[in-house]
C-alpha cells in the first residue's frame, strides 16, 4: 500500500525546527524571514513585506545599509577581537566620536541594551558611594511603573510585569517604584536622601508607546538636580532618531546625566549598547570593577561610527518628524470604533484596539501579514507601528493602505 509524503514547505519546516531545538520564551509572528533590504525584508517563500517593526527600533537605517554593511566587512577582515586587555586603533576614535556626537566626556562600551542598562545602574551606585556619600549597601534607585529595561535579573527587579518577572525571585533590593508620568510621586520619593539616580524612559515604547506629558521630563530633571540625583535616561529604544530627534530626550532640551544607548547604534548590524557621562560621574568606576570581553571590539566600534554617520547623512531624525505626524495623522482618521488611540512621536508610534471575541490585536496583525506588512502587538491591544527610517512618504502611503484596509476588515 503507497503512502503520499506531504512535504514541509520551507517556512513551516523552519518554524517546527525552532521549536523542537529552541527555548521556547518567545511568540513570533508566523513568518520565516531570509533577507531585508532598506524597508523590506522577504520571507523564505520570495514573499515582500514592509518592516513595521524595525527590530523593535534597532533597524532604524535600513535593513543591511550598505555603508554599514562595507564598515564591517572591511574591519571584520583586519581585526575582529582582541578584548579590553589590549589597546586597539579602533577604539579611541569610536569613543571620541561618539562623546562628542552626545555631547559627553566619556563612553563606556557594552554590547546589548540590558548589559548598558546594567551598567549605568552600577555606575549610579557607585556614584552614590564616592561622590554622594550614601552609607554602603543602602544607595536606591527610582525606577517607573511598567518600564522595560531589559530582562536581567536586577533589571526585572525593577519590573512590575509578570511576564518579566515571576517565578525568577529572589529579587535584587535597591529600587523604590512610582507611577510614570507623575511628578509628585517622584518628589516624594526623591525626599529620600538614600537615593542616588533616577531611570527613565523618556517615551515608555514596550509598554504601548506611552509618551509623557509635556514638561515632565524638564521638572523630573529639575527635581533630581536639586535633590542631587543623577538622571537617567534609557534611550535603547527612543534614541537614534526613532521619536524626530537624535534623542528623545531633545524634545524638551533634557540633557541626562546618564544616556543609554543600544539597539539602532548599530543599524541593526551588530551588538553595539553605550553608557555616556561626564568625566564626575564616569571615573568613579575604576579599572577591573566593570568590562565585557567584547564591549568596544573593533568591528563594533567600526559599525557604530557607520550608523551614527547614515543617521546625520540622511538627516533620518528630521524624517522621522515629518514622516511620524503623517502616520499619525492618517492613523486618526481611519473612521473605526475599533482604535481606542492612536499616540507616538516621530516614527515610533501604536495604535490601541477595541478588542473583542477572535478580534484581537494579534489578529490583526496576522491580516496585516498576510496584506505585506510586519507589525507585532504589545500589552495585547496595542500594535507599535515603527518603520525604518528611511522610508519614503509614498512607502508610508502604501503602508497607512495596508493599514487602513486590515483595520476595516475587522469591523
Amino acid at each position: 500500500m503507497e503512502t503520499t509524503m506531504i512535504e514541509k514547505n520551507p517556512s513551516q519546516a523552519a518554524m517546527e525546527l525552532e521549536d523542537c531545538y529552541g527555548a521556547h520564551n518567545y511568540h513570533p509572528i508566523p513568518v520565516v524571514l531570509s533577507k531585508g533590504e532598506g524597508v523590506y525584508v522577504w520571507d523564505v517563500e520570495g514573499k515582500k513585506y514592509y518592516d513595521f517593526l524595525s527590530a523593535y527600533s534597532a533597524v532604524n537605517q535600513g535593513h543591511c545599509h550598505p555603508k554599514i554593511v562595507a564598515a564591517m566587512e572591511a574591519q571584520m577582515k583586519t581585526l575582529a577581537l582582541t578584548s579590553r586587555a589590549f589597546y586597539t586603533d579602533t577604539l579611541g576614535e569610536y569613543e571620541k566620536y561618539a562623546a562628542e556626537y552626545f555631547g559627553f566626556d566619556k563612553v563606556l562600551p557594552m554590547n546589548t541594551g540590558a548589559e548598558a542598562v546594567e551598567t549605568a545602574l552600577k555606575l549610579a551606585r557607585k556614584w552614590g558611594y564616592k561622590k554622594k556619600g550614601i552609607p554602603d549597601e543602602q544607595a536606591k534607585i527610582i525606577i517607573c511603573e511598567n518600564n522595560f529595561h531589559g530582562r536581567t535579573i536586577t533589571i526585572i527587579s525593577a519590573s512590575n510585569d509578570p511576564d518579566a518577572r515571576n517565578d525568577f525571585g529572589p529579587y535584587t533590593p535597591g529600587f523604590v517604584s512610582i507611577p510614570y508620568n507623575d511628578i509628585d510621586a517622584l518628589a516624594a520619593a526623591l525626599k529620600d536622601e538614600n537615593v542616588c539616580a533616577f531611570l527613565v524612559e523618556p517615551i515608555q515604547g514596550e509598554a504601548g508607546v506611552f509618551v509623557p506629558d509635556d514638561g515632565y521630563l524638564p521638572k523630573a530633571q529639575e527635581l533630581c538636580k536639586s535633590a542631587n540625583v543623577l538622571f537617567i535616561a534609557d534611550e535603547v529604544q527612543t534614541g537614534i532618531a526613532r521619536t524626530g530627534r537624535l534623542l528623545a530626550c531633545d524634545h524638551e532640551n533634557v540633557k541626562p546625566d546618564v544616556l543609554i544607548l543600544g539597539k539602532a547604534i548599530s543599524g541593526g548590524m551588530y551588538p553595539v549598547s553605550a553608557v555616556l557621562a561626564n568625566d564626575d560621574i564616569m571615573l568613579c568606576i575604576k579599572p577591573g570593577e566593570h568590562g565585557s570581553t567584547y564591549g568596544g571590539n573593533p568591528v563594533a566600534c567600526k559599525v557604530a561610527i557607520a550608523a551614527l554617520e547614515v543617521v546625520k547623512e540622511e538627516s533620518l531624525a528630521e524624517k522621522a518628524e515629518y514622516l511620524g505626524k503623517i502616520l499619525r495623522d492618517e492613523l486618526s482618521n481611519i473612521e473605526s470604533d475599533r482604535i481606542k488611540l492612536v499616540r507616538g512621536k516621530g516614527l515610533l508610534n501604536a495604535i490601541v484596539i477595541k478588542e473583542e471575541e477572535n478580534k484581537t490585536a494579534w489578529d490583526m496583525c496576522l491580516a496585516m501579514k498576510d496584506k505585506g506588512l510586519l507589525a507585532k502587538p504589545t500589552h495585547g491591544d496595542i500594535i507599535r507601528f515603527a518603520p525604518p527610517l528611511v522610508i519614503t512618504e509614498e512607502q508610508l502611503q502604501e503602508c497607512i493602505g495596508i493599514i487602513r484596509e486590515t483595520i476595516l476588515s475587522f469591523d
